[in-house]
């Protein structure tokens, strides 16, 4: 009798604990299905895994369509995720992270891909330590990703923003402080001249420079205009890229005189291109007076401007026999800002123009290249689309 009292104890017993189990077992799928949350429960001496209804469902498959092996998630993973996502697990095997976390991009069934959350820790070893059992969670973040990338994108327009105009502004101060040396140099020049003639010619001269000046200035307010590197289709321009060099070369003349240069301008007359005119302007002029500057002092200055065509770009060379750059040791400092090369032989370099020359070239969807030796002279290569 007493026996069947204790079977009929823990019988009842083992109802209400089989009871609970129950309950319990509907509150964690309630609370599954409702949290978006997947589980996967793996045993590591099988290799099966038990995917839950939810983590399938989030890739767009129905129960049934997935199977129970790793290689059914696994597969399925981003290409570019597998790598970091196969470190960061086995990462946690081997006892190196206490949580095994990865996010990674899943391949739906309708080909699209699902950023995923993929967390999990082992629960079980055998005798040697070794993983037997490991259960974790699929969370879909796409959503958040989305923000995030929403973010960054915003970030990169901003700080894009920000460096234009930080970019503007010197390139207004460099531009603007060239005409105004020349303004000097040719009033100095007219105290100087010892005739009428020589006076008229002065005269003349500041007529070319405030001309130049004044398209300057359109070209400046043009580039306020410019709110992003692709907006700079909005200001294109057919042009004759052997005319802008040559109107170049007529503003720089007193440079030109002053250090007793030659200028080749071998480029055609029939090339064309469609551009942002003000940063061509400033790119050719930049180049031009930077070879001026940088002349030699021990040999006849040559500069020669040139260019190479293909079906889909222009390439334009200026080239001299200056000083030259090493390249040895300035290669990676060449176009930043505020760097300068040669020390104290020219004091009024400001290490602006390199800077702004290639941000304009960029800005135009081109590419910039140099190649120099020291005491023979450098080449500079824009490559723009016609």
């Amino acid at each position: 009798m007493e026996n069947s009292k204790l079977l009929y104890i823990e019988c009842l017993n083992n109802d209400k604990y089989l009871k609970e189990l129950i309950t319990d077992s509907y509150k964690w799928r309630f609370a599954l299905e409702n949290s978006n949350i997947g589980v996967w429960d793996w045993n590591a001496k099988t290799n099966e895994v038990f995917y839950s209804e939810e983590s399938k469902q989030m890739i767009g498959y129905e129960d049934y369509e997935i199977g129970n092996t790793s290689d059914e998630w696994d597969k399925r993973v981003h290409p570019e995720d597998r790598e970091a996502y196969y470190r960061d697990f086995n990462a946690h095997l081997r006892g190196e992270l206490d949580i095994y976390i990865n996010e990674h991009r899943i391949r739906c069934k309708d080909g699209s891909y699902t950023w995923i959350l993929d967390r999990g820790k082992v629960v079980s070893k055998d005798n040697d330590g070794k993983p037997t059992r490991i259960i974790g969670t699929h969370s879909n973040i796409t959503k958040r990703k989305e923000v995030e990338e929403a973010l960054k994108i915003n970030l990169d327009l901003i700080t894009n923003q920000n460096d234009r105009l930080h970019n503007f502004t010197h390139i207004v101060s460099h531009n603007l402080r060239t005409h105004v040396g020349n303004f000097e140099s040719i009033l100095e020049f007219y105290d100087q001249a010892s005739s009428e003639n020589e006076k008229e010619d002065m005269v003349n001269h500041l007529k070319t420079i405030s001309k130049s000046l004044t398209e300057t200035i359109t070209d400046l307010n043009s580039i306020i205009s410019i709110k992003s590197k692709s907006d700079t289709k909005a200001l294109n321009q057919r042009v004759n890229l052997r005319d802008v060099a040559k109107k170049v070369v007529e503003s720089l003349v007193l440079d030109i005189k002053k250090h007793n240069v030659l200028i080749e301008n071998l480029i055609p007359e029939t090339i064309y291109l469609n551009t942002n005119v003000s940063y061509l302007n400033s790119v050719v002029h930049n180049l031009i007076s930077n070879s001026i500057k940088y002349s030699s002092k021990t040999r006849q200055p040559l500069i020669t401007l040139n260019c190479d065509v293909t079906i889909n770009t222009i390439q334009l060379t200026v080239k001299d026999n200056g000083i030259g750059i090493d390249l040895n040791k300035h290669e990676d400092k060449i176009f930043q800002l505020y760097q300068t090369f040669h020390g104290t032989q020219r004091e009024d370099s400001k290490g602006i123009g390199l800077y702004i020359t290639k941000t304009q070239v960029e800005a135009l969807g081109g590419t910039i290249e140099v190649d120099s030796t020291p005491n023979q002279g450098t080449c500079f290569k824009v490559t723009l689309n016609t």
